[in-house]
C-alpha cells in the first residue's frame, strides 16, 4: 500500500522542533530569511546561482538538524510534473539562443541553450520546493501567524486587513496535508474499482498521466471542505477586527539581525554569481 501513502512524501507544512540554532531565532527573522532566500532563487537568472541556492538550503537543513532523506522526499510528488515541464521547456524554448551544438529530436531542433533553459527550470522549482519545506520545518504555524501579524502590522494603519491575509496563509498551509490525505482516499477508491496503480511507477510521464484522474475529485473535495470551513467561521461569528492576545512576546536580538544580514549576502551571491 506504499504507492497510496501520499502524506509521508508531503514535507511542506510539517514542523520539526529539533531545537537547532535556526529554531531559536525570532520567528520574524526566520520568516524574513526564508522570504529573502526564496526570492533569490526565484529571480536568479543563471544555473550556477540556482545550484548555489540549492547548496545553501542543503547546508541550512544540516544546521536545522533535519534528516536529509526526509527533506528530499518532498521532491518526489512534484517530480513527474517537473520533468514534464522541463521536457516542454527543452522542446519548445520560446527564445532560443545561437549555439554551435544542436541536434534534432524528430522535427524539433534542440540546442544547448534549450537544455540549459530546461535545467534552470528544474533546478529552480526543486530548490523552491526544498526551501519551502525548510521554512515549514523551522517555523511552526503559531509562530508564522504571530510573526506575519507583527511584520504586517504597519499595513493596518492604511486600512489593509492584515489579519485576514495571515489567516489565508494559515488555511493554505493547513490544506496541504488535507489534500494529501484526500488524494490517498481517492486513489484507494479508484484502485478498488479497477484503476491501475503501481504498475507504471517506472515512467515519470506515465506517472503524471496516472495522477490526472485524481485532479477533478481532489479539487471538488477541497472546494467542499473550504465551503464547510467558511460556514463554520461564519456560524462562530468570526471577524478580523480584533487581534488575539499573544501567549508569549517575541524579542528581536542581535543574532536575528545577523541571520537577516547573512541571508541578504546569500541573496546577492545567488542572483549575481
Amino acid at each position: 500500500m506504499s504507492e497510496f501513502e501520499f502524506l509521508r512524501n508531503v514535507t511542506i507544512g510539517q514542523y520539526l522542533p529539533t531545537g537547532s540554532a535556526i529554531h531559536r531565532l525570532d520567528a520574524r527573522a526566520r520568516i524574513l530569511c526564508a522570504a529573502i532566500i526564496l526570492a533569490a532563487v526565484t529571480f536568479s537568472p543563471n544555473l550556477q546561482g540556482l545550484i548555489l541556492g540549492f547548496g545553501v538550503i542543503l547546508l541550512l537543513l544540516f544546521v536545522a538538524r533535519v534528516p536529509l532523506g526526509f527533506a528530499l522526499r518532498g521532491l518526489l510528488p512534484p517530480l513527474p510534473f517537473l520533468l514534464l515541464l522541463t521536457l516542454l521547456q527543452v522542446l519548445f524554448n520560446p527564445r532560443p539562443e545561437a549555439s554551435p551544438l544542436a541536434f534534432n529530436v524528430g522535427p524539433l531542433l534542440v540546442t544547448v541553450s534549450d537544455l540549459l533553459a530546461g535545467s534552470r527550470l528544474l533546478a529552480r522549482f526543486a530548490t523552491l520546493v526544498l526551501g519551502l519545506s525548510l521554512a515549514s520545518f523551522c517555523i511552526s504555524t503559531s509562530e508564522m501567524i504571530r510573526g506575519l501579524e507583527l511584520l504586517l502590522a504597519p499595513l493596518r494603519r492604511v486600512g489593509i486587513p492584515t489579519h485576514d491575509l495571515v489567516l489565508i496563509v494559515q488555511i493554505t498551509l493547513r490544506f496541504i496535508p488535507f489534500l494529501a490525505q484526500a488524494a490517498e482516499r481517492i486513489a484507494k477508491a479508484q484502485a478498488s474499482r479497477g484503476a491501475s496503480w503501481g504498475s507504471r511507477r517506472g515512467n515519470p510521464v506515465q506517472r503524471a498521466r496516472q495522477v490526472l484522474p485524481l485532479l477533478v475529485p481532489l479539487f471538488l473535495s477541497g472546494l467542499r471542505r473550504a465551503e464547510n470551513l467558511a460556514l463554520a467561521m461564519e456560524a462562530r461569528g468570526y471577524g478580523g477586527d480584533v487581534l488575539p492576545t499573544p501567549l508569549t512576546e517575541m524579542r528581536f536580538a542581535a543574532r536575528d539581525a545577523l541571520a537577516i544580514g547573512v541571508s541578504l549576502v546569500v541573496m546577492a551571491a545567488v542572483v549575481l554569481v
